[in-house]
């Protein structure tokens, strides 16, 4: 797949399962009512290549092993591991391995996460939606008011280590949630001279002021919060879960309430997250409508402005961390577009699983799913804009922000139904927004 933007960046990715059963003597074909039921281990390999222009070329390749026992409780895994290993040659990229499980401890789901995030160039757009104005001119080189194609960006390193745990309680499909989360966060301006390493006079980027430099300079992000810290935070939620199938449910709902505490020398602060999923049977097994609705907010403290586009769940396999915008929320919609002390979303879907077949030895379908994305900021983030020095028109539309919405479809290519290769092409209604997200990844949004 190659686009071409006008920024002048080329990205190709190359996504093929490699590798898709191992340890043949534990894992074989079993017929059960018309299908194949897995036992033993079994895994599936996706590589990333990619070449951006700014950040480099990517190379790496991600894997999720599963193992199904005995088969008695298939598609339902025993262990799943997941690992990802992806860098660009000019700094950023993931580094990741997730665990999860129902049957390691009794009667607990346990999910272990660590991963090292390092970002070179991440998206950065100001607060409160369309009360910052997103002046695409800035960085578009062909136009007189262009200012550097890294205006909207800045650099952020993440080194991440989480543990969840997930119980019964007395009532029928409601779980007890609680979690820890160490996460330390190095913020800074984008490294335009690395960056720039390799580059002849015509494409290297200017060393000017991008956004982040600029509300740093005008007072608006505060001294404490300019180069992170290192933050523990503690989580405890419940969640109600209905659903007949976690990788693609057909029907049920999916309702949590998580309560988030941060704590380190110069933050403490609380988020409340509410998210809530149901899913609608159409045609048994082929045809399901769903959706999803969530809020995400601040409920006591002070949070700095990095901590702000954190979502917090009971449980996300994923691992992105920031707010509405981007292939996990508000799909089309330029990444953190839209950040503030509190967020809304929906998500609408028709998933339609239109082929199933066998192919070396495992079950897949392939499936289309048209959607329809919303958010917005319900509670904005308090600024001063008092040491803003240019024209305050050109960042700033105070009482600005409403809705902000996409549509688009995607694919998806599932083994085993677990194993989900996804690609969504996502369109923002406003230019405000963004042109067009294309995300390629793995599993369903919810």
């Amino acid at each position: 797949m190659l686009t071409k933007t006008n920024s002048m960046k080329t990205r190709i990715f190359f996504a093929l399962i490699l590798i898709t059963s191992v340890l043949e003597q534990n894992v074989f074909a079993q017929e059960e009512n018309g299908e194949n039921k897995k036992i033993g281990w079994n895994m599936g390999i996706i590589p990333v290549v990619s070449y951006n222009s700014d950040l480099g070329f990517q190379y790496g390749a991600l894997t999720n092993v599963y193992n199904y026992g005995d088969g008695t409780h298939f598609p339902k895994y025993y262990h799943s591991i997941y690992a990802e290993v992806s860098r660009y040659t000019k700094g950023s990229g993931i580094f990741r391995l997730f665990y999860d499980s129902e049957f390691l401890i009794p009667n607990i789901r346990f999910t272990a996460d660590i991963s090292y995030l390092p970002d070179q160039a991440l998206d950065f757009y100001g607060f409160n939606g369309y009360d910052a104005v997103y002046n695409k001119v800035f960085e578009d080189e062909s136009s007189a008011a262009y200012k550097t194609r890294m205006y909207y960006k800045h650099q952020r390193n993440i080194f991440r280590v989480k543990l969840d745990f997930q119980g019964k309680t007395p009532v029928k499909n409601l779980r007890w949630v609680l979690g820890y989360k160490l996460i330390n966060v190095e913020i800074g301006s984008v490294p335009i001279d690395k960056l720039n390493q390799g580059k002849d006079s015509v494409n290297m980027l200017p060393d000017v002021n991008t956004l982040f430099d600029d509300y740093v300079a005008w007072g608006i992000i505060k001294p404490e919060e300019v180069v992170g810290a290192l933050h523990n935070g503690l989580k405890l939620g419940l969640v109600y879960d209905t659903r007949d199938n976690e990788p693609c449910p057909m029907k049920g709902i999916w309702t949590e309430v998580v309560l988030y505490n941060n704590y380190n020398k110069d933050f403490v602060f609380g988020r409340l997250g509410f998210t809530h999923r149901q899913y609608f049977t159409i045609i048994p097994k082929n045809l399901s409508f769903v959706y999803r609705l969530g809020y995400q907010g601040i409920f006591y403290g002070n949070a700095p402005f990095y901590m702000l586009p954190y979502m917090v769940y009971s449980y996300l396999p994923s691992s992105t961390i920031d707010g509405l915008g981007g292939s996990k929320s508000v799909r089309g919609m330029i990444r953190n577009r839209t950040v503030g002390n509190g967020m809304a979303f929906a998500n609408m879907e028709f998933r339609y699983k239109f082929v199933r077949f066998k192919f070396i030895n495992q079950n897949w379908y392939i499936a289309l799913n048209p959607f329809l994305d919303a958010g917005m900021v319900v509670n904005k983030k308090e600024i001063d804009t008092s040491g803003v020095t240019a024209d305050i028109s050109q960042y700033f539309n105070n009482n600005a922000e409403k809705p902000h919405l996409t549509y688009g479809c995607g694919i998806r290519f599932a083994m085993n139904e677990n194993f989900v290769i996804a690609a969504d092409a996502g369109f923002p209604v406003k230019p405000q927004d963004g042109k067009m997200g294309l995300y390629i990844g793995m599993n369903w949004l919810f």
